[in-house]
């Protein structure tokens, strides 16, 4: 029985799934959109609204915490100064979910997450 398990597995071991996911929040924050699969984009909205939020604490012990995750010091100076200032009066739900449809090579369930007020190219 799973009770009180929060999370999905997602068919890997633990330490695949969390370099999976860390991996995946750093080229969010650092690209601000990516492309994946419906199960790891809910999964990794998680991870980056957490991330997100250490960036508006701002103190020394917040960014300590989000380099233990994040794993490259230039995407984190930009959580930290970036992103920080630009999600600082929202209270959370940093971070949008669009299906797009199925892959086409296994259908999977694809979507796009993206950061939201994310400047246009």
């Amino acid at each position: 029985m799973r009770h009180r398990k929060s999370g999905t597995t997602l068919g890997r071991t633990s330490s695949h799934r969390k370099a999976m996911f860390r991996n995946m929040v750093t080229s969010l924050l650092e690209h601000e959109q990516i492309q994946t699969t419906d199960a790891k984009a809910k999964e990794v909205r998680r991870w980056a609204e957490k991330m997100i939020t250490l960036g508006k604490r701002g103190d020394l012990h917040a960014r300590r915490t989000a380099l233990k995750t994040v794993r490259s010091k230039e995407v984190t100076a930009k959580l930290f100064d970036e992103l920080a200032d630009r999600y600082r009066d929202r209270p959370g739900g940093y971070t949008r979910i669009i299906k797009l449809g199925n892959r086409v090579g296994d259908a999977a369930p694809l979507s796009i997450i993206e950061l939201v007020d994310r400047p246009e190219a």
